[in-house]
């Protein structure tokens, strides 16, 4: 962590708003494009992710200096983005009375001639149970424990949607 970036974060700690102002500058870019990634609304990304620096301001106590700042702060961002969605009841439903089926981490290649632009709209277009644990697993590089406890569902589920998830965005890249 720079010298720059830590003084910031100390200087935070301590109620500092310039400090605080600071901190968001240099954040509120990469957390606005995370929070688009989750909500489609310009306006409810733009308000989650200020709601997500002022629960990471009221909360720095618990930052600790062995992981990076950023990634901190990422979670914070994508834990409230996902609050937002849960506020409009978006439905999860417990897969533990079904077989669990594996997945191959290792296959997501897709065809070449594909590009990054229609994948992500693929994605976009997944049921949202599966659109959510398909971003956090893929994009932004969670494992399925994390993401079982991001979105309070087990790790089966997590798996499970995934699966389902890269099953249909096969089937959407194909056409």
């Amino acid at each position: 962590m720079s010298k720059e970036l830590n003084f910031l974060i100390l200087k935070s700690k301590k109620g500092n708003q310039r400090a605080q102002i600071k901190l968001y500058d240099l954040f509120c870019e990469a957390m606005f494009f995370i929070s688009c990634r989750y909500l489609k609304n310009e306006e409810e990304a733009k308000d989650a992710m200020q709601d997500a620096f002022l629960k990471a301001f009221l909360n720095l106590e618990s930052y600790k200096e062995d992981t990076s700042f950023g990634s901190w702060l990422k979670k914070i961002v994508i834990n409230t983005c996902i609050d937002v969605l849960k506020k409009k009841k978006i439905e999860t439903i417990s897969l533990d009375n079904y077989p669990l089926e594996v997945l191959d981490d290792n296959d997501w290649n897709f065809d070449v001639r594909i590009d990054k632009k229609e994948i992500i709209e693929a994605i976009e277009s997944l049921k949202i149970k599966y659109q959510l644990v398909v971003k956090l697993y893929l994009i932004d590089g969670y494992d399925h424990t994390e993401i079982s406890e991001i979105l309070d569902i087990p790790e089966k589920t997590s798996r499970t949607q995934l699966r389902r998830g890269k099953m249909e965005l096969r089937n959407l890249l194909k056409t």
